[in-house]
């Protein structure tokens, strides 16, 4: 089946209802899984004037199938990752801390996709598109937290495992059945950690926001019309 897609990026605030079909979508994927316990899985980041959002959505019925959302630090509210591993290792909000300090600092988290579109790699190409909107909103250091069922694809992008956290970088997170290991892009201005090819679709994502690509997946290719120019943004 040839998917048609369209990847759009906003401010959580300014469109819940997309928010609201996001969260949807996000918890029957976990509950597949078997995952109940995700420390961010709350309506909480809907209100957040810091959060950002990237959705899949099919082209014909604008169903939302995918997503993942960017995090901008604040000295009021943890980032999920903070919230995540703060009772494991408390390191983590020093660490964010002097992240937010130095150049600002956010989170890439909550990527999805639907069962419909899984095998079309989605998720790579979602975690591209969360990246590239970065430019737009002014902080230098980005960072996450991956299973390792991702960990090749976050490497791929510039994401590198901080081992100074946990036991060599390695986290039971969500629950004893999974290790997870804390990221960081030490620049996500200059993406120099990033794999030739994904930095360079990276990089014109950041000059071309708004274009209609076909991207090549494991299976086959799908039409993906990006708008991923924000219309509001904001940032201590």
């Amino acid at each position: 089946m040839n998917h048609k897609l369209i990847f759009r990026a906003f401010r959580a605030l300014d469109d819940l209802e997309s928010c609201k079909h996001f969260r949807d979508g996000h918890v029957s994927v976990l509950q597949d899984y078997g995952i109940t316990n995700i420390t961010t899985n709350n309506d909480e980041w809907m209100s957040n004037p810091y959060i950002y959002v990237v959705v899949a959505e099919l082209e014909d019925t604008h169903e939302i199938v995918g997503g993942i959302r960017v995090q901008i630090s604040t000295k009021d509210t943890h980032l999920p990752v903070e919230t995540a591993i703060g009772k494991m290792d408390p390191r983590i909000h020093e660490i964010v801390a002097m992240y937010r300090h130095h150049g600002g600092v956010g989170e890439l988290c909550a990527l999805w996709n639907a069962k419909k579109i899984a095998g079309i790699g989605i998720s790579v190409l979602l975690t591209r598109a969360g990246i590239s909107i970065i430019n737009q909103l002014s902080f230098k250091t980005l960072m996450g937290i991956c299973g390792s069922y991702t960990l090749k694809m976050f490497r791929n992008v510039g994401f590198v495992e901080d081992r100074s956290l946990g036991e060599n970088g390695e986290f039971l997170y969500p629950n004893p059945d999974y290790i997870a290991w804390v990221l960081g892009i030490m620049n996500a201005e200059t993406l120099d950690t990033a794999d030739p090819y994904d930095k360079a679709r990276m990089e014109s994502l950041r000059i071309q926001p708004v274009q209609t690509t076909i991207e090549d997946g494991p299976k086959h290719s799908v039409e993906i019309q990006y708008n991923l120019l924000l219309q509001k943004a904001v940032h201590e």
